[in-house]
């Protein structure tokens, strides 16, 4: 489906948990890139680290070689768990008045990370940095879910996904440029400089989508309800399970993939490349899952995505376990399983949020925390088995893959592929943001 020529997303239908008289819109192009924006700071913050690593490990003295892997899992940790308490503020105190206290803070852990002068100290700059941009990707899938629903939102949110993901394709090239001017501290001071732009440029144009009626209350026993509300819905915390398993995996790699290419395939300066291209079959299947997300659905793209991650990810273990690794059947074999997760990721997100029209802030930050915190924690656990092969990663991507598949049958009642009667909000939103 093509860009709608509409110059602004329309809003959901009025209803308890949605007041488009009052909540003011971006325009649609503005909407995917603020929200590509703000989605890039995390994949900036973890993988311009990338090249760094063994650098960062050896200047401050890591005890072991894999501890340098945790300047990644402690951001991404750190960055989940936080999202459970930014949820209830987003609803409270609105959008974007979250979203610039969060941006600031993450200018506020680059510095801290750019002057740390131990390890520990590093260790700690990347936890308070994790934790602060929490917020962030709290408040801009709520703002994208107050203007829209449904395959719109999923619309959005791969189209988001399309043009952030120029991130980690770019990222540790990025990176790796630095480090040929500069020791590894300039890495955190561009991150600093790109926090910097983007809060001036939320300050300036992002509207507070969050209408005043609609604001909630900080009481604990509103806050475990919305909580609770969330949990309760087979849907939501179903397909939240799935992405969070699916991102588990992606984790892993990511979390060793500085030790891959360098020790294992001994790629040198052409890591950057080999990361690239991959992370690339992921931004392709995002771009291809926004323009065929209306005609087919969620659930089919979803469901088809996860049935090929899995036997891709069984086929490379069985390959690699008899006839030996090479860089080449890697590549191959890793692009199409990232490829699928491009399909799985913003289906499942969109999916999850779709009943959660009333609980946007909450639900953002429920998806979120599973989604990092628990994939952070998997990938966590999976990097620290590398052994200087490959075998850590494929077998934790055939296990999750598995697991995966039967968090979707169980979410869908054992019925794969099957359509859903649309939500209100879409049923009832105006012609063009009905599907196409």
């Amino acid at each position: 489906m093509d860009v709608p020529s509409k110059s602004a997303v329309p809003s959901p239908p009025a209803g308890p948990g949605s007041s488009p008289k009052t909540a003011p819109r971006l325009p649609f192009v503005e909407l995917v890139a603020l929200t590509a924006a703000v989605m890039a700071l995390n994949a900036l913050a973890i993988d311009m680290m990338l090249p760094a690593l063994g650098q960062i490990g050896a200047d401050l003295g890591a005890l072991h070689d894999n501890d340098r892997q945790l300047i990644i899992v402690i951001y991404v940790v750190s960055n989940g768990v936080a999202q459970l308490f930014f949820g209830p503020l987003v609803d409270r105190f609105g959008r974007k008045r979250v979203l610039m206290w969060s941006l600031a803070g993450y200018v506020t852990g680059s510095l801290l990370s750019v002057v740390a002068a131990t390890f520990s100290m590093l260790l700690a700059a990347r936890a308070f940095q994790g934790v602060m941009t929490a917020a962030t990707r709290v408040a801009v899938i709520a703002i994208v879910r107050d203007q829209c629903a449904g395959r719109k939102m999923a619309e959005v949110m791969s189209l988001a996904i399309t043009i952030f993901m120029a991130a980690p394709i770019l990222a540790p090239g990025l990176g790796q440029l630095i480090l040929l001017a500069f020791p590894w501290r300039g890495i955190f001071l561009a991150l600093l400089a790109y926090g910097l732009v983007l809060t001036v440029w939320v300050g300036l144009r992002a509207p507070e989508t969050l209408a005043p009626e609609n604001r909630k209350t900080l009481r604990p026993g509103a806050v475990a309800a919305a909580y609770a509300t969330f949990l309760r819905n087979r849907i939501s915390i179903g397909y939240t399970l799935v992405s969070a398993l699916c991102f588990g995996a992606l984790f892993g790699y990511i979390s060793a993939a500085e030790q891959i290419f360098l020790e294992t395939f001994e790629l040198g300066q052409n890591f950057a490349i080999a990361f690239a291209a991959i992370a690339a079959s992921l931004g392709t299947a995002t771009l291809i899952n926004a323009r065929l997300v209306s005609r087919f659905g969620m659930r089919r793209l979803c469901h088809g995505a996860l049935i090929v991650f899995l036997a891709t990810s069984l086929a490379h273990l069985a390959v690699a376990g008899s006839s030996g690794e090479t860089f080449l059947l890697f590549m191959a074999f890793m692009s199409v399983a990232f490829f699928c997760l491009g399909l799985i990721g913003p289906n499942c997100t969109a999916m999850a949020m779709e009943p959660m029209g009333q609980n946007a802030g909450a639900a953002a930050a429920a998806t979120g925390f599973a989604g990092t915190t628990i994939a952070g924690l998997i990938g966590g656990i999976i990097g620290r088995f590398y052994d200087g092969t490959t075998m850590p990663i494929l077998i934790g991507f055939a296990t999750l893959g598995l697991f995966a598949l039967a968090a979707a049958l169980w979410t869908e009642k054992g019925r794969l592929f099957q359509p859903h009667a649309q939500a209100p909000e879409e049923a009832q939103a105006p012609e063009e943001t009905q599907a196409q």
